[in-house]
């Protein structure tokens, strides 16, 4: 406590002041703490009253402490709810505060913010300090006025609406200063806006407020009238911007009456602020508010209408405004306005329309631009008249008119918007049309967002209208932008169905361009394709996309409308493959032209009935000049048209012209000189063959009767031939002709006839193949003439077989023998020379192609043969010839497939030869090879499939869908297997022969793919029809013999899986073959045999067929001669488990292979094995020795890899802990190393496993065969061990082991036993094996193994049986179990004596009574003789027993010294033993063990008898031999010296040492006292004196004393006789072992 004060904190000899300040300082000392907190803070009646007097002194204090005070009150008040009088007291508190000091920034803005702390809670305390009487001539504090403007928006503060806002009107006339003005505008606009939300939300609220809606009324109007006269609101400042914001609420609550009479001030008002630069956001807010309020009233009145010019000029200014989007106010201001234009516009429609084309029609682009803006968003909304149309449309020419560059932009949005509307309708629509076309012209000066704009107003016009715009002259310049619209409009037409049919033009010519103008328009444009760039282009695309006005309008003749849709096309690629430059003007203008040319000279001809002037005509225009194709092709149109009325004139005229190609004598063409003769020749072949062409095409079936007449025509001009032919001419007649054959084979009516000139011209074609060179492709003849012959493909007649080899030989032999591309390349003299020589091959190849189709078409059934006819390219050594046969053969398999025409069946007599040959291909070096082959490949098999799935339709069979989206050409790439895969259902039993023994061969190839292929094919073959083989030896010595030699690594590996399924498909046929090759087999037998066990079918179908063997040949007993099979089938084995990959198959098979490899193991080893032996041989690894192995080892071998295979590797680990290899290596030991070996299959094995061994040794446990008898039951005796089978249902377990152990046979009577033993363990089977126990008792007695087994049998139906039965049983066998704790039997003793710790300690758990304790005692001398014993495990043993015997008897100080027993301190032990034994004070117990101990003094085992003397010795070392009873002592002596004479002389030197120590004991003064005082003892007893001391007895007497004086003294003599002869023998022995000093006698 501080110095001064009393106990009860007041300091003494103060003043009241110096204790007001004491304690305002102790407050704030408290505040200012850094332990207190708001939490600490208590708002109690005396804080409250010390804040008070703090604040009143404040003066005083420090800025800084007042104002943590101020910070921790108000969180403390916002945390907790305060009482009604003490919140009163704060806020008067803070009040008065705020009015004494002043205080001013953050000090008054925390002020505030306390208030409103306590205002939350109680609003009505803190607004009733507004009109406290001190304010009545002052302002209050702002402060206040801020904490009351905020209040009045939080619940509860309704019912101070009207007071608040009376007493508000007063301070509005008070306020002078900006800041108390600014304050309480605060009040104030809370007020307004308070109550409009309270009228919004409905009558309802009119009981919350303390003031009516009238009264409401009145005082808003008040308020704007107060405001008005009071305040000066006609500058830039804070206080303006909070009227503006007060004033516009205000005019929703004044009534509309009053409202309306103050817009004429309202209005001057709002201007004067303008010119004052108030911000625009607040003015437009307060113009849309009033027009706002005005509007609810349903009429804006009369001063508003008078005002509507300057409202709306304000408004313009206001939008004249740049938009700032990151200023909120600007985005705010310029909304705002434009919803001030829309109400009144809603108001006053014509008026407002007026106004804004006002200010449209201006000259200031600015002004024009805003005005625009909301002429486009108003006019939308108003009723559109014809009136206002007509209004607008004169603005909107007025500003085409002045086309000011900043005004374009938005001025086409708004005729866009007009467009929309239907403003194009009037006339003056034209005009506007106009303006946009303007300026969609190609200018720069033009951005191209208006050009944009433009194109988009411009599709809003219909086609019609657009089209005849396209047309006009004064549009030129915007033609190409025009012609793209109309392009682009009309094809989007057609492309809906709604075909722009223009032919109703020429109905209304003043409306629309005529057709023919617009026909005529197009062509001309298209004269000059690159003017303007585009003009060319974009006219003939228009043309192109008007197609129907060509050829639906009656005047126009439709096929010049069909001529363009082909022409067109081709003009305009040619404009894009040329340049302005480069294009050929003449010869563009001619090919537009004259197509229209010839075909009115041919309609003109075809109209006239004047033969001779026809035929005259005719020859004339046969004679113009042809130069150029386009003359040609006019010439051969004209001619058309003309044969339609006059076919025979116009024939002969074209016979006659034809003479010129042969008769020497008339031809014009020799006059020429030589190096054009040529080239006339094959001219005028083109005019005569298109000619001809033409007519066909337009002749409706008459010249057909002509045809064969033709074609012989046709064949004798090149055979008389008049020039020299050279290729040239060949060319250029086989060009003629093969246009000629294209028309011909196009007429539906060619198939019903037939040209029997056919085969002749097919010939002759055949001739000019073969002339072609083979080193060169030079020239397109062989590519020409197999296209000729193609175009033959359906006339007739068809052509035979024989004639299809011969062609096809021809073609092939023409074609594929060219050399490589790249060796014609180089040849080549240039780059552009070697592409076209590239080209020309592929085009070459494509023409083979199409020849072979044909002739498939023409038989289909024949394609096998077709690809037959490859088969010598297919395998040839040089890659293109390979490369190109095979792309032949994949698209001629494609066709055919895709042909899906499969009524005739195509058979594939040697489908297997041609998989093959494919599918090898697959693998082939080259790449592109190996792909094409996997086409041909998957094409092949679609055919298959089809013919299958057709064929099965036709059988009314169902087809499961998606089958051939199983395969496809991916899948077969690279990809041997699957095509196998594929086919291998479709192969017979001979195609699927043939097809291996032919792989085969390829196994040797010298290419690695290809051989790879092969065997890959073979693999893939015999894992889906390796059944259907035939031929299976043969296969399988081709294999073999090929393996041995040096194969591709993968190749052998392959080929080895391909052997693997053939195995597994024909096991009985293939194995036997494998295993009676000579043993040991070489490195290609043992790798066929390991890759048997890569399979899992192949190895379970393997493993089965090697299982029955050995099963079948160990069924019966064997002789003693060695057998071969069985052996060479271990050897397989070997190899077969070796690998990873079979353990799926093991271990299905795996109990069944392991019993039959035991069961072998069982009769190899009784075999006379010859001496080394070797019948299989291992690779050890590289660089190292292969390890040999003889029938008994590789039995061995393969039993340890069955459990490996098996995933059992514990089981191995297992055996070769228990040495289980040694014992199964031993016809002696076999049978306990299945003992041992099972086990470890028990601990390693799942449950599931053991039944399966169960269930298949359970039929042969009788089996006639020893080895099988001995096997099964060994195997079932040691899976009892598991609880799982010993709980099997239905199974008489203990049935056949009883059966067993009764047999004669040791070995039966051992597994027997052991069965039993294991039985035991589990519970169920306590009452059973109970009853047994008096007979597995008799076999204690046996040979040691049925002794250890019986021993063993009995400790587990002690220690696993039930709890009543423990020590019955135990007792029931002690007596028999003793004597095996002494053994002679060292194997006998340490089970026996292992056995018993067992039971001691199930014995312990149940508390044994006297009689259990008697037989355990029992025990103790045995084990004591035992743990002598220099066997390190009997020592083990003992200690083991003797540790569990101490539990149980309660020797707890012996336990840890018999449980650390080593074999160098048992006798150590022992002493300890016997020591504690005489330190129990038990004499009669000591006594007890030493009459046991006497009866193996007599013991045959000289280790009995010598640890006997030990444990006596060691024991009366410990005892009190003068306290012991004199015929105990002398029963000792008698005892130890009965081995005096002991064959064995340790144990003879033993017992006298121990009878020395034993006079010692009894009297080491002197021993004639010791014997005198016996004698004496002796007599007083039998006297009935006492003597001094009574002795204690070790052993029991035979016979009870009695007390009568007869008896006494008649056996007195009888109890002197006893001392006398001891001390008579103690005489002679001392006589005996007493030194001779001197030489004398016996005397």
């Amino acid at each position: 406590m501080l110095n001064g004060l009393s106990h009860s904190g007041t300091p003494h000899n103060v003043d009241f002041l110096g204790f007001s300040i004491y304690k305002i300082m102790s407050f704030v000392v408290m505040v200012g703490s850094s332990e207190i907190t708001d939490r600490n803070l208590d708002v109690s009646e005396k804080n409250i009253k010390d804040f008070m007097e703090a604040l009143q002194v404040a003066g005083q204090l420090s800025a800084d402490n007042v104002l943590q005070t101020l910070k921790l009150l108000k969180v403390k008040i916002l945390n907790n709810k305060m009482a009604t009088p003490r919140c009163q007291k704060v806020t008067d508190i803070i009040v008065d505060y705020m009015k004494t000091m002043k205080p001013e920034g953050e000090l008054e803005e925390l002020c505030t913010e306390v208030l409103l702390a306590l205002g939350f809670q109680s609003p009505g305390i803190v607004i009733f300090k507004l009109w406290d009487r001190w304010h009545l001539n002052n302002l209050p504090p702002n402060g206040l006025l801020v904490a009351v403007g905020r209040l009045i928006f939080c619940q509860g503060a309704d019912p101070y609406i009207g007071v608040t806002w009376e007493y508000i009107l007063h301070l509005l006339r008070m306020a002078q200063k900006e800041d108390d003005m600014l304050a309480v505008c605060h009040v104030l606009k809370g007020l307004v806006i308070s109550a409009r939300k309270h009228l919004d939300l409905g009558t309802k609220n009119d009981e919350i407020m303390d003031i009516t809606q009238e009264a409401l009324s009145i005082k808003a109007y008040l308020t704007l009238r107060v405001l008005f006269n009071r305040w000066s609101l006609r500058s830039n400042n804070k206080v303006t911007e909070e009227a503006l914001v007060i004033i516009g609420h205000l005019f929703f609550l004044i009534p509309s009456s009053k409202l309306k009479n103050q817009v004429n001030r309202l209005t001057r008002w709002l201007m004067t602020l303008m010119s004052a630069k108030v911000a625009p956001f607040y003015i437009s807010q307060c113009i849309f508010q009033l027009i706002d309020a005005l509007a609810l009233s349903g009429c804006g009145g009369i001063n508003l209408e008078s005002q509507l010019g300057n409202i709306i000029g304000m408004l313009f200014k206001q939008l004249s405004e740049t938009v700032e989007d990151s200023n909120h106010h600007s985005v705010q201001d310029h909304s705002l306005s434009l919803k001030a234009f829309y109400i009144l516009t809603k108001l006053y429609n014509d008026r407002v329309v007026t106004l804004i084309r006002e200010n449209v029609e201006s000259k200031d682009p600015a002004k024009i631009v805003s005005t625009i803006q909301i002429f486009t968003d108003v006019l939308q909304k108003v009723p559109q008249t014809e009136q206002l149309k007509n209004e607008v449309m004169h603005s909107v020419i007025i500003m085409i008119q002045e086309d000011l560059k900043p005004v374009r932009r938005v001025l086409l949005n708004f005729i866009e918007m007009l467009i929309q509307h239907d403003y194009l309708a009037p006339p003056q629509g034209s005009i506007i049309i106009n303006y946009v076309i303007k300026l969609s012209e190609s200018d720069c000066s033009n951005e191209e967002d208006i050009q944009l704009t433009c194109s988009k107003i411009l599709q809003m016009v219909t086609l019609p209208k657009l089209i005849t715009l396209v047309c006009q002259p004064s549009n030129t310049l915007a033609f190409v932008p025009l012609s793209k619209m109309a392009t682009k409009m009309a094809l989007r037409a057609r492309s809906l169905g709604q075909v722009p049919y223009l032919s109703s033009f020429h109905l209304r010519p003043t409306q629309f361009i005529s057709p023919q103008k617009l026909l005529t328009h197009l062509v001309m444009f298209s004269l000059k394709p690159y003017r303007e760039g585009e003009f060319g282009v974009s006219s003939l695309r228009l043309l192109y996309a008007l197609h129907p006005i060509t050829s639906l309008h009656p005047v126009i003749n439709s096929n010049v409308g069909q001529l363009w849709m082909t022409e067109i096309p081709q003009m305009l690629q040619m404009l894009d493959d040329h340049t302005e430059k480069s294009l050929n003007q003449e010869e563009w203008e001619g090919r537009l032209l004259q197509a229209f040319l010839y075909k009115f000279f041919g309609f003109t001809l075809r109209t006239s009935r004047n033969i001779k002037m026809v035929q005259m005509m005719l020859s004339a225009i046969l004679q113009t000049v042809h130069e150029e194709l386009q003359e040609r092709e006019g010439i051969a149109v004209a001619l058309s048209i003309v044969s339609m009325k006059h076919l025979k004139v116009t024939l002969d005229q074209l016979q006659a012209y034809s003479a010129i190609l042969t008769d020497k004598n008339s031809s014009s063409i020799l006059k020429l000189m030589k190096e054009h003769q040529q080239r006339e020749w094959g001219l005028v072949c083109n005019i005569i063959y298109l000619s001809y062409s033409k007519i066909i095409s337009e002749s409706k079936g008459a010249i057909f009767m002509h045809l064969d007449d033709i074609l012989a025509i046709v064949l004798q001009h090149y055979r008389n031939c008049i020039v020299e032919k050279d290729k040239n001419l060949k060319l250029e007649y086989l060009d003629a002709l093969t246009k000629l054959i294209n028309i011909l084979s196009s007429q539906p009516m060619a198939f019903q006839f037939k040209f029997p000139q056919k085969i002749e011209i097919v010939t002759f074609m055949m001739e000019l193949i073969r002339e072609e060179p083979l080193n060169s492709i030079s020239s397109s003849i062989r590519q020409r003439a197999m296209n000729f012959i193609t175009n033959f493909r359906k006339l007739h007649p068809l052509t035979e077989v024989e004639e299809r080899t011969e062609l096809l030989q021809t073609c092939f032999q023409s074609v594929l023998c060219l050399p490589s591309t790249e060796d014609l390349q180089k040849e080549a003299s240039s780059s552009q020379e070697a592409q076209a020589t590239e080209d020309l091959l592929m085009e070459t190849l494509q023409s083979l192609l199409r020849l072979m189709e044909t002739l498939i078409v023409e038989m289909p059934s024949q394609i096998q043969y077709c690809l037959e006819h490859l088969n010598i390219w297919l395998n040839s050594q040089n890659d293109n010839e390979r490369e190109r046969a095979m792309w032949c053969a994949a698209r001629i398999l494609g066709f055919t497939a895709k042909w899906n025409n499969f009524g005739v069946e195509i058979k594939f007599s040697r489908l297997g030869c041609l998989v093959r040959l494919l599918a090898m291909r697959c693998q082939d070096p080259v790449d592109n090879i190996c792909f094409l082959s996997s086409q041909a490949v998957y094409n092949l098999y679609r055919i298959l499939l089809l013919q299958k799935q057709m064929q099965r339709k036709k059988q009314g069979l169902w087809e499961e869908e998606g089958k051939s989206e199983v395969y496809s050409a991916n899948v077969f790439y690279n990809n041997t297997f699957e095509i196998a895969k594929a086919f291998a259902e479709y192969f017979t039993e001979t195609q699927l022969t043939h097809l291996v023994l032919t792989a085969m061969e390829g196994l040797t190839d010298s290419k690695a793919t290809v051989s790879l292929a092969a065997a890959q094919l073979m693999s893939a073959v015999m894992k889906e029809r390796g059944r259907d083989m035939i031929k299976i030896e043969e296969i399988v010595e081709g294999i073999v013999g090929r393996l041995n030699l040096q194969l591709e690594p993968n190749t052998k590996e392959e080929t080895m899986r391909a052997m693997c399924l053939l195995a597994g498909n024909n096991t009985h046929r293939v194995v036997p073959m494998l295993l009676n090759k000579t043993l040991p087999w070489d490195r290609t037998n043992l790798a066929l045999w390991k890759a048997f066990g890569t399979r899992r079918e192949t190895t379970i179908s393997v493993l089965q067929l090697l299982i029955g063997i050995l099963e079948k040949l160990h069924s019966r007993e064997e002789s003693r001669e060695m057998a071969f099979q069985p052996v060479a089938v271990t050897c397989a084995l070997c190899e077969m488990l070796s690998g990873s990959l079979c353990q799926e198959a093991v271990q299905e098979l795996y109990p069944r292979l392991l019993l039959a490899i035991l069961h072998h193991l069982y009769w190899v080893i009784e075999q006379n094995v010859p001496q080394k032996m070797v019948v299989y041989n291992r690779e050890e690894g590289p660089g190292r020795k292969s390890k040999p192995f003889d029938p008994t080892s590789c039995a061995l071998e393969v039993v340890k890899l069955v459990f490996v295979a098996a995933a059992y590797e514990g089981v191995v680990v297992y055996a070769n802990q228990h040495h289980c290899w040694d014992l199964l290596s031993s016809p002696k030991f076999y049978y306990i190393g299945i003992m041992d070996l099972t086990s470890g299959i028990v601990k390693n094995c799942e449950p599931a496993i053991l039944h399966r061994i169960l269930n298949l040794i359970r039929n042969i446990l009788y089996s006639s065969n020893y080895h099988r008898r001995i096997l099964a039951r060994t195997f079932y005796a040691q899976l009892l061990w598991h609880r799982s089978v010993a709980q099997t249902v239905g199974q008489d377990f203990l049935g056949n082991l009883i059966k067993w152990t009764n047999e004669p046979n040791i070995i039966m009577k051992e597994v027997g036993l052991r069965g039993i033993s294991n039985l035991a363990l589990h519970p169920g089977q306590s009452e059973s094996l109970k009853s047994q126990v008096p007979f597995l008792r008799d076999f204690l007695k046996n040979e040691a193994r049925v002794t250890m087994q019986a021993v063993k049998s009995l400790r587990n139906i002690i220690c696993f049986g039930k709890q009543q039965n423990t020590k019955v049983v135990f007792c029931s066998i002690s007596k028999q179990l003793r004597p095996l704790i002494n053994d002679e039997r060292d194997l006998v003793k340490i089970s026996a004596t292992s056995a018993l710790g067992h039971m001691l300690h199930r014995v312990h758990k149940f508390k044994p009574g006297a009689i259990t304790r008697r037989e355990i005692y029992s025990f103790l001398v045995p084990l004591l003789l035992s743990i002598q014993d220099n066997n390190t495990e009997v020592v083990k043993a003992c200690g083991g027993a003797l540790t569990e015997w101490t539990k149980v008897i309660g020797w707890s100080s012996l336990t840890q010294t018999f449980q650390h027993t080593t074999l160098s301190d048992h006798i150590q032990v022992l002493e300890e033993t016997c020591k504690y034994l005489v330190g129990t004070k038990k004499i009669r117990l000591v006594g007890e063990f030493l009459s046991q101990s006497f009866d193996f003094l007599t013991s045959p085992q000289s280790f009995l008898r010598e640890a006997a003397i030990n444990f006596i010795g060691l024991t009366i070392k410990r005892l009190t031999m003068k306290r012991i009873h004199e015929d105990d002592v002398e029963l000792l002596q008698n005892a130890i010296g009965s081995l005096r004479n002991d064959p064995v002389e340790s144990i003879q030197s033993l017992v006298t040492t121990t009878l020395k120590n034993l006079d010692e004991y009894l009297n080491p003064e002197s021993i004639s006292a010791s014997r005198m005082s016996q004698l004496s003892n002796n007599i007083f007893k039998v006297t009935g004196m006492k003597t001094s001391e009574r002795k204690k007895r070790l052993f029991k007497t035979v016979k009870q004393e009695r007390d009568d004086d007869d008896n006494q003294k008649k056996n007195i003599w009888n109890w002197l006789r006893g001392p006398l002869n001891s001390l008579c023998n103690w005489h002679n022995r001392r006589v005996k072992t007493t030194p001779l000093i001197i030489g004398n006698s016996d005397k």
